[in-house]
This record gives C-alpha cells, structure tokens and sequence, in this order.
C-alpha cells in the first residue's frame, strides 16, 4: 500500500531530497502529495519544483497566533489528501489541536540522540559539549519539541575537533538513511507505540558497534 503524505519544511530540504530518491528507486511506499513550508526561501521548494512535487507556502508571520496558522496548515494537508505528516526541518512547533488532528501520524527528524540535546543547533551543542558519540533521532510527535516516542535512531562517532558543521554533516549521512526507513515501517503499518516506545513489527534486533563506529537501532532493512 501507497502511504500518501505531507512534508513540512522550513529550509535546504535534504531530508526532503532523500525521500524523493527513495520513493523515486522504488524502496519507500509512499507518495508525497505536497510540500509546504512556511519559509517562502527555503530552498527544499525548489527540490519540489525539479520533482514536479505540488507545493505551497504558508508563511507563520501571516497569522496573529499559532493556532490559527496551524488551521489553515492542517487544512491545507487534508485538501492534499495525505494521510501522514513528515516534519523534515520544520521549525514551528505545532500546537495539540494540530498534533490531534493527525494523531499517530506526524514524525520528525531531530540530529541528536534524543532526550539529550533537544532543541534549536543540536549538532552544535553537542559538540561544543564534547560528546564522543552524537547522532540523530526519527520520533513521533507529540505536544512537547522533541519528546514523543522514539522509532529508530543512529548513532556517530564525535570527535574533539568536532564542531557544529563537521559533526553536522556525519549526522546528516544517516539521516538521509533512518528517516525513509521509518516512513517505510510506517507505510507498512508495522509501528505500534506502546506508552512511551514504539514496537516495530519483525525487526531485526542491532549488534554491537561495527569499527566505523556506526549504530543504527533498529537495524537498517535492505534498500535503506
């Protein structure tokens, strides 16, 4: 089955461009039905554009409170047709009434080993706290930033010359690599959150850091 959906996005949109490609190669069953950002300048329209992807701007500063600007947001996702909403850097946090509207269905990325280093230039903090293993998070979302349950996540090696952009990049990489798997378990109807943790349904259990210093939980399927 075809999972249809929405992607949010606020600026370059490479999470964006990494779904693109793995729905375009056939591994992730899903379909975008539109782009929204609410920054008329993010680049991530013009990786819409080049798909041929319908898009739409819904500029927050238009709206006198966040909740209307997530009305029209939510509307507009319906009137798509979407059934899942896919945050790939969208930096609004999304009121309850929102989160309701489409519960169970909205996912972020986030590039740290949540709960540690929520929030606004994560790679950043992590560096400048000196971590040795940094990462990034795919999670449901709930009413708090960066708290709902947890899907998968990958772990990287950090390094003390790190800083927010070197460590950024090597998070990055596997961004581009959980995030469609996710949607994919998504798409295949195989997440169950239970309380706080997500059951994802026959997979595979991670083995211990290989030598590149790389752990992805749950393990990657073929494809991703």
């Amino acid at each position: 089955m075809t999972l249809p959906i929405a992607v949010l996005i606020s600026g370059s949109g490479t999470n964006l461009d990494a779904i693109i490609r793995a729905i375009e190669a056939k591994r992730l069953d899903a379909r975008i039905t539109v782009v929204i950002s609410n920054n008329p300048d993010a680049y991530g329209l013009e990786r819409a554009k080049a798909h041929c992807l319908p898009y739409q701007v819904i500029d927050h500063g238009d709206y006198a409170s966040r909740e209307a600007f997530d009305a029209v947001l939510a509307e507009a996702i319906r009137e798509s047709g979407a059934k899942a909403v896919i945050l790939a850097g969208f930096m609004r946090i999304l009121s309850p009434s929102f989160i309701s509207a489409f519960s169970g269905n909205v996912l972020n990325i986030h590039p740290a080993i949540l709960p540690s280093f929520a929030g606004a230039n994560a790679q950043r903090q992590q560096a400048d706290f000196g971590v040795r293993l940094a990462g990034c998070t795919v999670h449901f979302v709930d009413e708090k930033m960066d708290n709902g349950p947890i899907v998968i996540q990958a772990v990287v090696p950090a390094y003390p010359d790190d800083n927010g952009d070197t460590l950024g990049q090597r998070i990055l990489e596997y961004e581009h690599r959980i995030y469609p798997q996710a949607i994919q378990w998504l798409a295949q109807g195989r997440l169950k959150i239970q309380g706080r943790k997500v059951v994802v349904a026959n997979a595979g259990k991670a083995k211990a850091l290989p030598e590149n210093g790389v752990l992805i939980n749950p393990p990657l399927e073929e494809g991703f």
